[in-house]
């Protein structure tokens, strides 16, 4: 079973409300008195219960100077708690029980918490971040234009895009516009920084603009949408279990890192069109992870502030990716989807 320890330190004229808010979301729960007039519970809760323990929490006490509440992983239980239909904690009366579907998805995932410390570390801009982001890129870029997938594959997992890309959809599905300008910000600046790295392998590097590895980040064709759409669904799903972040970047790279890097090599080589290309493709796959992030947010049951600002987010997402799929379906009808057209260079012909 998924469980979490929780340590809560609270004064002690609290401890009839805790202990109320306690008998709905724990199994078991111990008390003792530690100094300064202070109370420590320490509590085995389920992970799938973690969630809506913090946030009665926050909200009976969070306006408590000494209030404090720590989240702690536990690898084994003994004697084991099972959850079964006769035994699920209930929710309170004045809230709807969860769908079999939310149950389903949310049973090990972590708390928004927890996502939130996961993803916070790196959001920062800091040098060690800026420089994993060009050596990321160039390492991708170099294993593109020599044809080596799996040096490819060693630049998606450094992941350093993985944190922004995950925050703007958790930021997104929970409507906190500050990590939402936190998120984008770094972002943008990882992006410059992957096509200012490929730009420079561009310039310096000899270029065959045919390598069937940057060749391909040049066209867009509609089974990139299903991959993106696959790669955030995937990415998000992974994330939000706690798996290894070189996993979860492995999914999410495959979108991002190689198509910016491939624009800048292109621009850098004097290539535009294709460098074009590639950014189109870059944008495309960043709109269709997070459409496909939120939606496994939210069907994983983690909890929006305002259903209007999450849903009003959503629906800019969504149309972003109409508009960007019409205009992909629409170079290809008229022809201008070819490599030939959508390139600076002849192709070779037989």
């Amino acid at each position: 079973m998924a469980a979490r320890f929780v340590q809560i330190y609270l004064p002690e004229n609290q401890i009839e409300i805790l202990e109320t808010i306690l008998l709905r979301h724990t199994r078991r729960f111990w008390r003792e008195t530690v100094p300064g007039s202070q109370e420590k519970y320490t509590c085995l809760v389920q992970q799938r219960y973690t969630e809506r323990l913090l946030a009665d929490l926050a909200d009976a006490f969070s306006n408590i100077p000494s209030f404090a509440a720590y989240v702690a992983k536990l690898e084994a239980v003994m004697p084991p708690v099972e959850e079964t239909p006769a035994t699920e904690l209930r929710l309170c009366e004045d809230l709807s029980p969860p769908t079999r579907l939310e149950r389903f998805f949310s049973r090990d995932r972590l708390s928004t918490d927890e996502l939130y410390d996961d993803i916070a570390a790196s959001l920062h801009l800091r040098p060690s971040f800026m420089l994993t982001v060009t050596l990321s890129a160039i390492i991708a870029g170099l294993g593109m234009q020599s044809g080596q997938v799996a040096v490819v594959i060693g630049a998606m997992i450094i992941a350093p895009l993985l944190g922004p890309t995950m925050g703007l959809a958790l930021a997104a599905t929970v409507g906190n516009g500050r990590f939402a300008k936190q998120s984008a910000a770094t972002l943008i600046v990882g992006c410059v920084l992957a096509v200012l790295a490929g730009v420079v392998i561009g310039m310096t590097v000899a270029i065959d603009p045919l390598a069937p590895e940057l060749k391909s980040r040049t066209l867009v064709q509609p089974s990139d949408i299903a991959l993106a759409l696959a790669c955030g669904a995937s990415g998000v799903l992974a994330f939000s279990r706690g798996a290894s972040l070189a996993l979860v970047g492995v999914m999410i790279a495959v979108a991002l890192v190689p198509p910016l890097t491939a624009a800048g090599i292109y621009s850098g080589a004097g290539f535009p069109g294709a460098g074009f290309s590639a950014l189109f493709l870059f944008a495309l796959n960043l709109v269709c992870v997070n459409v496909a992030g939120i939606v496994m947010f939210l069907v994983q049951g983690l909890p929006p502030k305002s259903w209007r600002m999450t849903s009003g987010v959503i629906l800019v997402w969504v149309l972003l990716l109409v508009m960007l799929a019409s205009m992909m379906v629409g170079h290809i009808f008229i022809g201008l989807g070819s490599w030939e057209t959508l390139t600076d260079f002849p192709v070779p012909r037989n």
